[in-house]
């Protein structure tokens, strides 16, 4: 028989960082998980992505154990990881603070792929540069299914 569902918890955690102090050990002790299982579990599985922030979606069940699924780092970070900047602008449609090529925001989507809700590689990148677009990043070139025409 499946375990009853408590419900869900979800944090960004940089990879192979987790510890209990705050947002992680609140959120976990407040719901009577264990703190410290999940820390070791979580840096055990992201030793390969020190210091990337990932949003991890904890699934806690009625008798206290814990599932979790670790989600691909948020297209923002990897925008401004691409472009070299600190953060995004705080007026993105007037102060333009990076550009990134459609190169990057190729590997960018093909990264995001499994947590997008698209199906192909092209709208994946749309997705991204409307991202970058919002953050005040400028994508520099034509895109490359406008290039066609």
């Amino acid at each position: 028989m499946a375990k009853e569902i408590g419900g869900y918890v979800k944090l960004q955690v940089k990879g192979g960082q987790a510890n209990p102090s705050p947002p992680i050990g609140p959120a976990l002790g407040s719901k009577g998980l264990n703190i410290m299982e999940f820390c070791k579990q979580f840096n055990g599985r992201t030793q390969d992505k020190m210091g990337v922030v990932l949003p991890v979606v904890i699934t806690y069940y009625k008798d206290k154990s814990f599932d979790f699924v670790i989600k691909t780092p948020p297209a923002a970070i990897l925008l401004l990881e691409a472009s070299k900047v600190k953060t995004g602008s705080a007026q993105p449609n007037r102060v333009k603070v990076g550009s990134v090529s459609w190169d990057q925001v190729k590997t960018i989507a093909e990264t995001k792929m499994p947590d997008l809700n698209c199906f192909t590689v092209e709208s994946a990148m749309k997705m991204i540069a409307g991202t970058a677009r919002s953050m005040g990043i400028t994508v520099a070139g034509k895109a490359p299914w406008e290039e066609n025409n």
